[in-house]
């Protein structure tokens, strides 16, 4: 299954996160050896938000996530969310679909 995690962030968040980079950075690539995180990355033109594509068998795995992100404990994330997301075509779709389905 997969899950999007959705991070609304502060106005001034590019100049922000700087200096808790390395520490989120190192909190992701955890995650992504863990075969967690998928995908991670902020939102461009303008920088006011960040998507992050996680594997799992329940959101609990993008909310854990979440919880423990520098980003989020030191509040430059002002809101998150967890959303399932059923992926259908690609070669990590979760579920094939046929014509036939």
């Amino acid at each position: 299954m997969h899950f999007l995690l959705f991070y609304e962030v502060v106005a001034d968040y590019a100049e922000r996160r700087v200096r808790l980079r390395a520490a989120h950075l190192a909190h992701a690539r955890r995650a992504v050896e863990r075969g967690e995180l998928v995908l991670g990355g902020a939102l461009a033109n303008p920088v006011d938000g960040a998507v992050l594509l996680f594997k799992g068998s329940s959101p609990d795995v993008a909310a854990s996530f979440a919880k423990a992100d520098p980003y989020v404990a030191n509040g430059l994330v002002t809101k998150w969310r967890v959303r399932e997301w059923i992926t259908v075509v690609g070669p990590y779709a979760g579920v094939q679909v046929t014509d036939a389905t």
